[in-house]
């Protein structure tokens, strides 16, 4: 993928607009797992939807299409690809989501940087910590004790929907530095690289849905329904390509920073289209995870860490 700024601000509307997207994802599995939709349902709807909707631009895309790779090597890197990025952080955010609000699930979203930044620094033989990003990793983690409010104590099923959503942005952190080692330099395009990852992580959840989610799915109803296939053509499969653009566009360092706004979204239309709750501490410590990312982040060479969903 070519990381080459465009002069202007061409890529705002794209960077507001994915935001928006992903900040919405939290509402839409929220509302999926209300009516009952097992979470690794959930996760296989999601990626399934997205998959199918890349798949159709593909073909749609005519003599211009990019080839699918058919390297053996490029199938097995994608397959862990899918899992980490895809499969995992999808289950464990929809079963978070069964304990917390789409309010705090979006908070927890916004430590996907702080989670790449320590597999990076430390799993990355060049990379280095330095002490202004142990600092920013310290800030970081005070700000998820802020958020969950540890000083009054913490409901076990709070805790348990938490550390599910901070167990899938760990899965992110993994994933994105599995990838930046062993995927996305490959010269494969970007485009195809993504269809594949989307297609393994489908596959890997076929096999898995029906031992962890009871059986057959049953029919959620219309309202579940929809956002299910939103949250997965939209949300997921269109929104990678729209991540692409902003990249290519903005380059990775700015597109990265999508992360930062996805928690003002899902706070936003979680409490104006489902009446979640909104403490003090939510907002504090959100801001505090963020001001410790940018923080650590703020020495780090250009395009280090992407924005990852």
């Amino acid at each position: 993928m070519v990381d080459v700024e465009e002069p202007g601000a061409r890529w705002v509307p794209g960077f507001v607009l994915l935001s928006a997207i992903w900040g919405s994802s939290f509402v839409l599995i929220k509302v999926a797992v209300d009516a009952g939709v097992e979470p690794v349902w959930v996760a296989l709807w999601r990626c399934l939807f997205g998959a199918l909707a890349l798949w159709a631009v593909w073909l749609a895309s005519g003599a211009a299409r990019p080839s699918i790779p058919r390297d053996p090597r490029t199938w097995g890197h994608a397959a862990v690809v899918a899992a980490l990025h895809n499969a995992a952080p999808f289950t464990l955010f929809a079963y978070g989501e069964t304990h917390i609000s789409s309010v705090l699930a979006g908070v927890w979203n916004a430590t996907t940087p702080l989670a790449t930044l320590l597999f990076v620094l430390f799993l990355l033989p060049s990379e280095h910590p330095t002490p202004r990003r142990l600092a920013g990793l310290l800030a970081g983690f005070a700000g998820v004790l802020v958020v969950l409010g540890v000083w009054r104590g913490v409901e076990g099923g709070v805790l348990a929907g938490s550390l599910a959503c901070l167990a899938a942005t760990t899965c992110y952190g993994a994933g994105f530095t599995y990838t930046r080692r062993f995927f996305s330099g490959r010269s494969d395009s970007a485009s195809a690289l993504i269809i594949l990852q989307l297609t393994f992580a489908t596959l890997e959840l076929l096999l898995v849905a029906p031992l962890l989610g009871g059986g057959a799915p049953g029919w959620p109803g219309l309202l579940p329904a929809a956002c299910l296939v939103l949250l997965g053509a939209v949300g997921t499969g269109m929104a990678f390509l729209l991540n692409m653009r902003v990249i290519r566009a903005a380059g990775s360092t700015i597109a990265s920073t999508v992360t930062y706004v996805t928690p003002l979204w899902s706070t936003v239309l979680g409490a104006l289209l489902l009446s979640e709750p909104l403490g003090w501490n939510t907002v504090a410590g959100g801001a505090l995870v963020i001001a410790g990312v940018l923080f650590a982040r703020s020495g780090t060479r250009r395009g280090e860490v992407a924005a990852v969903r």
